[in-house]
């Protein structure tokens, strides 16, 4: 019997066109698609490691994530057919300015519910960072899942150290396994550069939402907020 990975290679073969390279590391590559017949674009990944969060998002409709269509697990790496989302990056959009506190407290708001979906899953996205938020219209999207986990309550440190210096928490880096909490520290790191392009230890942001980034950003997980639920509430 033929295998998924097998099929999804030879479908995205004779059914589609590749529109250009996106991103391209030492873990795999992002492409943009097209379907031939439909004109649809799609977004193409590539990569090796572990594939079960993208499986889990297979079942999970979200307006602040992508829709996952296809995930294939193969011998040296996976394929990963995903919605191709139309807008901006945060990191693009912050060449050009900064955000105000309310359109910060918006956007954040709506990454938090994209987490919670995440996060009821078991996962830890483990690199929320203004590349991998992108504003369709009115609507912010986490993308790029290749460094999330699944959380083990057995494990005591993750097996890998994945994640982007000045973003990734503490724990990350072997000091304990990541939780969901990691994930609202990265979020008050995205807070603060968002209002003032620079990370907190440069300049901090002042009232309301400089004290949730000091939240945030607390060492110790069990000082931070429980869960992104409170998080929401706070802002």
């Amino acid at each position: 019997m033929i295998s998924i990975y097998t099929w999804l290679s030879q479908t995205l073969q004779a059914e589609y066109e590749e529109i250009a390279l996106l991103k391209e590391s030492p873990r795999g590559t992002v492409r943009s698609i097209c379907h031939k017949a439909s004109g649809h674009f799609f977004l193409l990944r590539q990569f090796a490691g572990n594939p079960k969060v993208y499986q889990k998002l297979l079942e999970v409709s979200c307006p602040n994530l992508p829709t996952v269509y296809e995930v294939a697990a193969g011998p040296e790496n996976n394929l990963v057919l995903e919605e191709f989302i139309q807008g901006d990056t945060l990191d693009f959009l912050l060449r050009e300015a900064l955000f105000t506190p309310e359109e910060t407290r918006q956007i954040v708001r709506q990454l938090c519910q994209g987490l919670w979906v995440l996060h009821s899953l078991g996962a830890v996205h483990r690199d929320v960072k203004p590349e991998n938020v992108i504003l369709r219209g009115s609507d912010a999207v986490l993308i790029d899942f290749d460094a999330a986990r699944l959380h083990k309550a057995e494990n005591t440190t993750d097996t890998q150290v994945l994640g982007t210096v000045g973003f990734a928490a503490p724990e990350q880096y072997g000091l304990s396994q990541s939780d969901p909490r990691a994930d609202i520290y990265s979020i008050g790191i995205l807070i603060n550069v968002m209002l003032t392009g620079e990370h907190p230890s440069a300049k901090q942001a002042e009232g309301a939402l400089g004290r949730v980034v000091e939240r945030c950003t607390h060492v110790n997980p069990d000082k931070r907020y429980k869960n992104v639920l409170r998080l929401m509430e706070e802002l």
